[in-house]
């Protein structure tokens, strides 16, 4: 199982890990599948053990913009809220990085509360880093140019997978951004010139 820097609940004790793969429905995903989609009923919250997934946000003109990332040891917050309330999803969950999820029932997040505070703790530090995170997009948004948020964007990517050499198309970062992928591809060019990226088929390194 792979560790993360971040709000985790396989950290904080083993005897809440064994009971969330003791309850939960484990599944393998390839990078680019969906594992929830926008108006669908939430029956379990997702808690990725390997990988990564991208929590994007669809409005009804198709454009879209990325939410956050959710990495190994991490849920989806939405996912808690909306599944509690017997609400549809709000937002569409893909996966970044191969992964290995666990579907944990929806009648097991309510025992765990009870049965573990570690639990109830993980939910409440996954609800600050959410938040937090939808101030930095909306700041983002707000206040600096898309070439900024591209860098930006790249950055996060490259903090998420470790690795330097990112697999992702123009159209794809476009999606996340919520612009044109010709406004990405000039951008990325623009970039390339500056020595800050070095562009390749299908795949971008950042220098």
């Amino acid at each position: 199982m792979q560790d993360s820097d971040s709000v985790s609940a396989f950290k904080s004790s083993p005897a809440l890990t064994a009971k969330l793969y003791e309850y939960s429905k484990i599944k393998h995903y390839k990078a680019g599948d969906v594992i929830l989609n926008e108006n669908a009923y939430i029956k379990a919250i997702p808690i990725v053990a390997e990988g990564s997934i991208r929590v994007i946000r669809t409005e009804e003109d198709g454009r879209e913009i990325l939410l956050y990332y959710i990495k190994a040891g991490e849920s989806c917050i939405m996912s808690f809220l909306g599944g509690i309330h017997n609400e549809k999803s709000k937002v569409r969950a893909e996966v970044e990085e191969d992964a290995e999820i666990l579907f944990l029932p929806l009648d097991k997040v309510m025992s765990l509360m009870k049965e573990f505070p570690q639990w109830l703790d993980y939910i409440f530090r996954l609800y600050h880093k959410r938040f937090e995170e939808l101030l930095q997009i909306i700041n983002e948004i707000a206040f600096h140019k898309v070439d900024e948020r591209l860098l930006s964007l790249l950055n996060r990517k490259v903090a998420l997978t470790g690795n330097k050499v990112l697999h992702v198309s123009h159209e794809q970062l476009a999606n996340e951004l919520g612009t044109a992928r010709v406004v990405v591809s000039r951008l990325l060019k623009k970039l390339e010139d500056n020595g800050i990226v070095q562009l390749g088929r299908n795949k971008i390194t950042v220098l």
